[in-house]
């Protein structure tokens, strides 16, 4: 414990002086929150597992010895490593729902929440009876789609066998052995013969540049689930020329590129692809039905041998 530190005796002592610091120091916040305030929020009261909206008459009250040392702990962690507050807490939300994460998996932040929320009106032709969350990494998309639709499979697929075992955690948590289920393999290769009514995907898509210039939390992150390719567009590439073979007739493909859009409007100049709007931020998630998927398989195979 420093000087600094050790006349904190309370929540709001810490919550203050962290929301200083934090400013101090120029910490990055981009996984959860988007203000030193909200984290610092988020970090000392995750750190005592009280829940966000708690009084705020409780910010008073006084901390046992070891509370503060684990608290402070965490707080120079977030400070000098610039370890991300849901990998301190090994807990991240997405959609309302609580999930496990650790530093096998990206912390879950993707716009595709709000269309999980919308129950994906008015793109999807139909409930879905089969869904797919490729490049699953925690399995929040998939079992976020679980929630919306009670009554499909959904399978969570990734490349990373340890992040399928975070997955698997996360199935497990909110009792969903029953209709969700993990499957290992690169891109759609462990689902051969395999169709959904839904294939919804964040895959890696951080072009070169962009990666390079990330702030230092997010290289806590798995390089595997950011970087992909001097464009960003490596596993798009193929996931876009294997689509149709994945889809049912009426399927639907919607997957996150965030700043990649570039690259892909600019690989794909012949593709009406529907870019999505969000109310609550976020950008680069295009959609396509199973119809232009088979339409422009020939393109898509072409562009993929380049």
């Amino acid at each position: 414990m420093t000087a600094a530190t050790s006349q904190l005796r309370t929540l709001r002592d810490h919550i203050r002086w962290a929301v200083s610091r934090f400013h101090a120091e120029g910490l990055f916040f981009g996984h959860g929150t988007d203000n030193a305030w909200d984290e610092a929020r988020q970090l000392v009261l995750g750190a005592l597992h009280l829940p966000w909206e708690v009084s705020d008459g409780y910010l008073d009250c006084r901390l046992e010895d070891d509370e503060r040392e684990h608290l402070q702990a965490l707080l120079r962690r977030r400070i000098e490593e610039r370890v991300p507050t849901a990998y301190l807490l090994g807990e991240a939300w997405f959609c309302g729902l609580p999930f496990v994460v650790d530093q096998r998996v990206l912390i879950p932040r993707s716009p595709i929440a709000e269309l999980i929320q919308q129950r994906f009106e008015p793109w999807l032709p139909r409930e879905p009876a089969r869904i797919l969350d490729l490049c699953t990494g925690s399995g929040c998309i998939g079992i976020a789609c679980a929630y919306a639709f009670p009554e499909a499979e959904v399978a969570l697929a990734d490349l990373s066998f340890e992040a399928l075992e975070v997955a698997w955690q996360n199935i497990e948590r909110h009792d969903l052995e029953d209709r969700v289920y993990t499957v290992q393999g690169d891109g759609f290769a462990g689902l051969p013969g395999q169709r959904f009514d839904l294939i919804v995907s964040n895959p890696p898509y951080v072009d070169a540049e962009d990666f390079a210039d990330m702030p230092a939390e997010y290289h806590h992150e798995p390089a595997l689930g950011l970087a992909c390719g001097d464009d960003g567009l490596d596993l798009v590439r193929r996931m876009l020329a294997e689509a149709a073979d994945h889809l049912t007739e009426q399927g639907v493909l919607i997957v996150e590129v965030g700043n990649s859009q570039v690259h892909v409007q600019a690989l794909y100049p012949e593709v009406d692809f529907t870019w999505l709007e969000f109310e609550s931020g976020g950008h680069g998630v295009f959609l396509l039905a199973a119809k232009q998927c088979r339409e422009h398989r020939a393109l898509f195979q072409a562009r993929l041998k380049g």
